[in-house]
Order: C-alpha cells, then structure tokens, then sequence
C-alpha cells in the first residue's frame, strides 16, 4: 500500500482512457502494468436521422467522470491525489467517421462502426483498390458522402477516429496509432504508413465526383507503438480533470483502435496468435505470419500497434440482444421485490446455461441489433423462434443466446480456416462476457474447434491494453513490443486454457446450420416490420 502511494506521489503511474461502445473506461497501472485503480462510465449509441451516433457532449462528460471515478478510488484506496502521471493514452472504437472543416468545427454527428450506409461506396473502393473496404471504414463513409453529394463534402479538411478526435484535443497532435488508421484506409505493411499507390487511386476517385481535397492532407499521421505522439496541454488536463488537479505536460502515446488496445490486453501481437473481442460487437484478430491468397469480403486487414499485419473478422453484434433479455430478467426479479445484484444476475444465468442440451432445446436467436455484413442482413431485428416442441427453458434460452452470439464470427473463421492454411499458436478471448468462469469461454471454444485462454486482465479490456501502450513509451528501451509484453506487463500472469470437448463442437455446428438456414427471415424482416423502427 505504502509503495503503491509513494509511486502515485511521484507520478509514477501510467494511465489509459478507452470509450467503448457501452462504457467509458479509465484504468491506472504502475511500472509493472498491474492495474492499481479503475473508473467508469456507462453511454450508449443512439440511432438519431438514419445514422447510429454519440453525442459529443458525452464523450467528454463521460470521460470525466470515468476519470473522477479512478482518481476517487485511488482516494478511498490510497488516502492520496492524482497530480502527476508518467505517460496517457486515449483509446475508442474503431472506424467511423468525425469530419472537421476548416475552423475544426465537426460537419455531421458521429458516425460509429455500427453504421451500414456506405454498401455502394465500399463496394467501389474495394474494386478499385483491390482490397477489402467495409463499409464501415473511415474512407468509405467519406466517398459515400461524395457519392451522396452530402452537402458537407466539400467543406472537410480533416477526418479521424474517435481516439484520434480525443487525442487531437487532449495535445493538439493531428495523429493516429497504426491500428486504429488501418481502419480508416489500407496501411503498407512495410512502411507502416497508409498506401501511398491508394492515395492516388483515392484522389481520382474522389476528384471524379467533383472534388478537390487531396486525401493525403485529410487523414492524420500514423505512428505506431512506442512513436511520441504529443504531451498533455494545460488545456488537455482540463478536459480530462474536472477538478483540475491533473498536471499537464505528460507524453501521450499514440491513440488507438479498440482492436489494437484488445490485442494488447491479451499478449496478442505476435505472428501466429489471435484474439476474440466480444462486446456490442464480436471481433477476432489473427496475426498472419504470411499474406492471404485472396481477397475477402468478410475479412479485413487491419495491423498490430506495432503495425504488423492481422486478418480481422468483424461483425456488428454480440451482447446487445444478451443485454436487453437480462434487463427483462432484472424487471421480473424487481417485480417481485427479490434483492439481487447486477453481477450475480449474470452469473447465475450465464451458469445456467452450461445445463442446456446438445440442441439447445431447438431454439434460435438472431441478436442483431443492427444489420450485418457477413450474413447480408442489412436492417438488424432481434428475433427469437421456437417450435411448439421446444424444450423452453432457462437453461437453453440462455444457451441459444450466446451460442447465437458467436455464430456469426464462426461463419466468417470458418470460411479463412477452409481456403487458407492460417496457424494459431494461441486464442484468447477478452471482453466482459467472458466474466462469467468457463460458461461463453467453453462455447467460444467449442464455435472456433480450438483452446481459448482468458487471462486475468481480460475484464480490463482495452482501458488496460492502453494504459500498457502508454507505459511501453516511457519504458520500452527500444524493445518490441511483443517483447515487452512478454518480459513486462504478462510477467506472472496467470490464464484458464478450455480445449473444446467433441460434442460441443457438433452441437456448435448443427446450430450454426440451423442459423444460417434461418438466415432468409432475418433478412426479410424489415418489409414485414417497418413500423417497428424507431428513433431514440
């Protein structure tokens, strides 16, 4: 305690900040990259004028409460304040996209990952360049605009992420960490920089549809793990500290993607390993030790903070749907006057499941919130189907939800794993889903036909993952990164490996066939229940 306190006292303690898509979370951790204190702030998209969003207002309310909530632990914990901080990282989900005019004035609300509007602008792109561009990249949202002749087009001079918009404020540095800007335009595994030959292409494109911005004074500059990105401003503490007691002056790293901070989190930079992140949204990155043959529609490449290449398999629901039932849980128990904590409700359930049978009563679950590019759902309706046969019950219910959470980052696994000879020396799953002992870790296990790990700082999430980002500038001494990991931050870190047992991979498969066959509802939804869209 009294060592913990003396290393706050003398600022030597690192920070990071990630705002996720249902939380915004701060973690401090000291020279070890033990976590020493937390803060959070729960938020939530809204679905305002056709796009999913965030008001910016919020962004920073947010980050300063869950600032105020870390500093307030330490506090409680350590009887001391927060002055000084050795190093600071922002990090925030992927994609998107923030447009700025001239005056740094934002042009249209933020547009989040989740967003399925750029389908023809994604489509030509990745023609034109030959690689994979979702929709929900950056550059593809902004030739959508183009293709649109939004009114807005013209006027932008500057577009970034969420981290690289927070980061901007927080030093004035226009800058992006590597991971979170191969989700804005196709890097150069190289270089390290984004494709100088796609600028180029992006440019005629752009100038084609009557504009003259060159692409290249648009984007931020990239830099990967370990690169100086900036120091805090007094300004930038201010923002961050409503109490201002924060110092300025610290160097902050690099600002980085949700993907790249979860790759941290799970010691999952070097070729031949991977991740799954399970959130409102499922992804797992893959760090190839080679090219792929081809290219896929269902796969992005994307990079390690290092700047390494990772074959990313994104889809745009987990969690929500699993949310909104244990919310309907919750009512019922407050109904009923029974006391109980959040934190237990999800254990109990999630435990429960671990009694459904090989089929899952014939149940089935489509928990899309939103649309869905691997499957071609483009509007997302939660939908539940059973027959008058079902085994109905609690334990297959929950079963069917998670097995259902998956199943749509299997689909796409499943087609890497048939058309390229991709090797894994180890999966580890991370995200507040797998805070439950066992229970979504054994059914990833059982989707992927391979061992997942979680680790012990898997609850941290990607808060952690940048905060060690944060404290390798500082401490790096020029090593890799996969290197400090290793020597640094994982040093004695305990994990639970779970190899899949047969009949749950069988039971996995017959139930990933039944979704798909399903799939032809979920897609036709939307003309039978267009009334049901509604505007929060």
């Amino acid at each position: 305690m009294n060592t913990i306190k003396q290393q706050i006292e003398a600022g030597n303690i690192s920070v990071g900040i990630e705002l996720g898509s249902t939380r915004i979370k701060t973690v401090a951790v000291n020279e070890a990259c033990e976590t020493i204190a937390t803060g959070s702030f729960e938020w939530e998209n809204v679905f305002k004028d056709g796009f999913w969003t965030y008001s910016l207002n919020d962004v920073w309310n947010g980050l300063q409460i869950s600032y105020s909530a870390m500093t307030d632990a330490i506090k409680a914990e350590y009887g001391t304040t927060v002055k000084q901080i050795q190093s600071l990282g922002i990090s925030g989900m992927m994609h998107g996209y923030l447009a700025f005019d001239e005056k740094d004035d934002l042009l249209v609300p933020f547009r989040t990952w989740r967003n399925n509007n750029a389908h023809d602008a994604a489509r030509q792109l990745t023609e034109a360049f030959g690689v994979n561009i979702p929709e929900r990249w950056s550059i593809a949202q902004l030739y959508d605009a183009a293709l649109q002749d939004a009114p807005h087009t013209s006027k932008v001079r500057y577009m970034t992420t969420l981290s690289g918009y927070v980061h901007w404020y927080l030093t004035g540095e226009r800058v992006l960490g590597v991971g979170d800007a191969s989700g804005m335009f196709p890097i150069d595994p190289k270089t390290h920089a984004f494709r100088e030959d796609l600028l180029d292409h992006f440019n005629e494109l752009y100038h084609a549809q009557g504009y003259t911005q060159d692409v290249r004074d648009v984007l931020p500059k990239v830099l990967t793990s370990g690169e100086d990105a900036g120091y805090l401003t007094e300004i930038g503490a201010k923002l961050i500290d409503p109490n201002h007691e924060l110092e300025s002056g610290c160097p902050m790293c690099a600002p980085e993607g949700d993907a790249a901070t979860g790759m941290v989190a799970t010691n999952s930079v070097a070729p031949r390993t991977g991740n799954v992140s399970a959130g409102t949204s499922i992804f797992s990155m893959i760090v190839l030790d080679h090219q792929l043959k081809r290219l896929y529609p269902e796969v992005d490449l994307v990079t390690t903070p290092a700047g390494d290449e990772v074959a990313m398999i994104h889809a745009n629901n987990c969690t929500s749907d699993i949310n909104a039932w244990m919310n309907l849980f919750a009512e019922v128990l407050d109904t009923m006057g029974t006391k109980y904590t959040k934190e237990d409700l999800f254990t109990r359930m999630f435990e429960k499941a671990l009694e459904g049978d090989e089929a899952l009563g014939h149940l089935l679950s489509y928990g899309y919130v939103s649309g869905e590019f691997i499957t071609d759902v483009k509007q997302g309706y939660p939908m539940f189907i059973r027959s008058v046969d079902s085994q109905f019950n609690l334990a297959n219910v929950m079963k069917t939800h998670i097995f259902s959470a998956f199943s749509t980052l299997k689909i796409g696994i499943d087609l890497l794993k048939q058309n390229e000879a991709l090797e894994i020396d180890s999966m580890i799953g991370h995200g507040g889903i797998f805070k439950t002992e066992r229970v979504a870790q054994s059914f990833l296990a059982a989707a992927l036909e391979s061992p997942v790990s979680v680790m012990q700082t898997a609850s941290e999430g990607g808060a952690w993952g940048i905060a060690v980002l944060a404290r390798y500038l500082v401490d790096g001494n020029d090593k890799k990164l996969s290197d400090y990991l290793n020597q640094q931050a994982f040093k004695g870190t305990d994990d639970l490996v779970i190899n899949p047992k047969q009949e749950d991979i069988e039971s996995f498969k017959n139930y990933v066939q039944r979704f798909e066959a399903g799939l032809p509802l979920e897609r036709n939804a939307e003309q039978y229940f267009e009334d049901f869209k509604s505007e929060k």
